[in-house]
């Protein structure tokens, strides 16, 4: 059986209000690992933009925290690594129109 991609995790911003996420990848980069999460309730403005947290250990086995990236670099190139495993499943558009 399968890894189900579709999971949905609910994690809460900074005001403490609840944000849904469709769980897309999990990926590596220099002993780190990263999460890839699209936002369920797309932003008009944004669409298809997805957020890039890293995961950080807590005491507790069953739960993760993510903390938010601020090096454009890590997030650079954990997205290039992301785009590079699903090139054949998504389409990509560039920022830079």
């Amino acid at each position: 059986m399968g890894e189900d991609l579709n999971s949905m995790i609910i994690l809460n911003d900074e005001d403490g209000n609840e944000v849904e996420f469709e769980f897309l990848d999990l990926v590596e980069l220099d002993g780190e690992e990263y999460v890839i999460l699209l936002p369920a309730e797309e932003d008009e403005s944004e669409p298809g933009e997805v957020v890039i947290l890293q995961v950080e250990d807590t005491d507790s086995e069953e739960e993760e925290s993510y903390v938010s990236v601020e090096d454009e670099e890590i997030l650079n190139k954990v997205f290039e690594i992301f785009k590079e495993k699903f090139k054949d499943e998504f389409e990509f558009l560039d920022s830079e129109e």
